[in-house]
């Protein structure tokens, strides 16, 4: 053997790590999409950016289409009834997927100084599901609304 030749065993094992990582990483989408959240996931998460604070339903208004084609670029809308004065306002909103395979949609923090408590963004939803929105008011209060939208069987969703 030469100075230049590579032991055989040495180039197999090389070569099986290779498409072994290609394997993994060329089938990671699917994997992720496959593996799902659940709306625990999601309430877990929720309860996290409020530290467990107990919630209660309204204040909170989502507008959402209730049935899309297209789950990659769906169109959400979040108000929150509150006077933005420097005793009562928003201090954040979180949205959470409930089974998107990573629940987190986004967290939005507001100040008095903000005219009204509004986010409006796009999302991507893998497939039908309930959208959950929490926001934490500057009293330390906690409030609570969801919404479903359905997407068309086929739209492909977050793919």
């Amino acid at each position: 053997m030469n100075q230049h030749s590579i032991d055989p065993l040495q180039r197999r094992n090389f070569l099986y790590t290779c498409a072994k990582t290609a394997v993994l990483l060329l089938t990671y989408p699917y994997r992720t999409l496959l593996a799902g959240g659940s709306p625990n996931d999601a309430r877990k998460w929720l309860n996290q950016q409020t530290n467990g604070a107990v919630s209660q339903e309204g204040k909170i208004s989502i507008d959402i289409p209730p049935v899309t084609k297209r789950g990659d670029f769906i169109p959400i809308t979040v108000r929150v009834d509150s006077p933005m004065t420097e005793q009562n306002y928003v201090k954040a909103i979180h949205i959470a997927a409930q089974r998107n395979p990573t629940p987190a949609i986004g967290s939005f923090f507001f100040s008095p100084a903000n005219p009204e408590a509004v986010v409006t963004t796009r999302i991507r939803l893998v497939k039908t599901q309930v959208i959950e929105v929490v926001a934490v008011m500057s009293n330390g209060s906690v409030w609570t609304s969801k919404a479903r939208t359905k997407i068309f069987t086929g739209a492909k969703g977050c793919s």
